[in-house]
């Protein structure tokens, strides 16, 4: 008597059918993974924050250069708005490709709630300061006025620590809206750009007479190295590093130690590869 004998083998095809869409979910996570520690793109992401810190330095601190080259033309209203909507392009831009973090505080902070390693922050904050730098050459260049007219001061009439508690306050608000918009449950993707937006805005509409509602120490530090003027400096280096440590610790209270994956992948960007490992499959 003949045993029977053992079905076929199921094609791949029909094995990956079966596995189902959570397989194809695990493996992109896993694909992912290895994208963030890949080395070889680091390069991709630094170039990223070069570019976005200029895109929004350029904004921010150009309100202030074009508003002394053409008196009454840029209200304070248009001035504080405009860098929020820059920053919600770039992170929608190119937020995937290295976090859109564009602010030192902000990889500081990432790094704290371990979602972002914190030897690459480093290579972050000489991007960002590059960046920032950069963006105040161009337009001292291009507008002709000093770029001291695009930093930030305290006002006159205020002390520093004035302005070092509402640099801390106004950015222990936007990071803490940074991390809660790319932390689990509470993670919207790129929809999170809207929060950010939103947030530096009004930031800046009631919080910008007393310290200029900076809250990052890179598009300060741009128009004041292009000034050679450090006036109150410290000011926006402490305020917005002191605010992003307390953020850190309110979203321990809120959420618990760390992003997960979801904080992670926002935290680093995603440069995904799935063309490139097709194409090697198929080779």
């Amino acid at each position: 008597m003949t045993s029977p004998a053992s079905p076929p083998a199921p094609p791949e095809a029909a094995v990956q059918s079966v596995l189902g869409p959570l397989a194809h979910y695990e493996q992109g996570i896993l694909d992912r993974i290895a994208d963030f520690r890949d080395p070889r793109q680091e390069w991709r992401r630094l170039f990223s924050e070069v570019l976005g810190t200029f895109f929004l330095v350029l904004v921010a601190a150009g309100g202030g250069m074009m508003g002394h080259a053409f008196p009454g033309v840029i209200s304070r209203t248009a001035a504080v708005v405009a860098p929020a909507l820059m920053v919600m392009a770039i992170i929608l831009f190119m937020g995937k490709i290295s976090g859109a973090h564009l602010n030192p505080a902000v990889s500081v902070a990432f790094a704290l709630r371990q979602d972002f390693p914190w030897r690459r922050v480093p290579g972050y904050i000489v991007a960002q300061l590059l960046g920032a730098t950069l963006a105040a050459l161009f337009l001292r260049a291009v507008i002709n006025v000093s770029a001291s007219y695009g930093s930030n001061y305290v006002a006159h009439g205020y002390s520093n620590m004035a302005g070092f508690w509402m640099e801390l306050i106004l950015t222990m608000g936007l990071v803490s809206v940074i991390l809660g918009t790319a932390s689990g449950a509470q993670n919207v993707g790129i929809i999170g750009a809207f929060g950010v937006g939103g947030y530096i805005a009004l930031a800046g509409l009631w919080g910008s007479p007393i310290s200029g509602a900076s809250m990052n120490p890179a598009r300060t530090f741009g128009p004041d190295l292009v000034s050679t003027t450090f006036t109150d400096y410290w000011v926006y280096i402490a305020g917005p590093l002191a605010g992003a440590v307390l953020a850190v610790g309110i979203a321990y209270v809120l959420r618990g130690r760390g992003g997960g994956m979801s904080g992670s992948g926002a935290a680093q960007g995603a440069l995904f590869t799935e063309v490139e490992n097709v194409a090697e499959k198929k080779a």
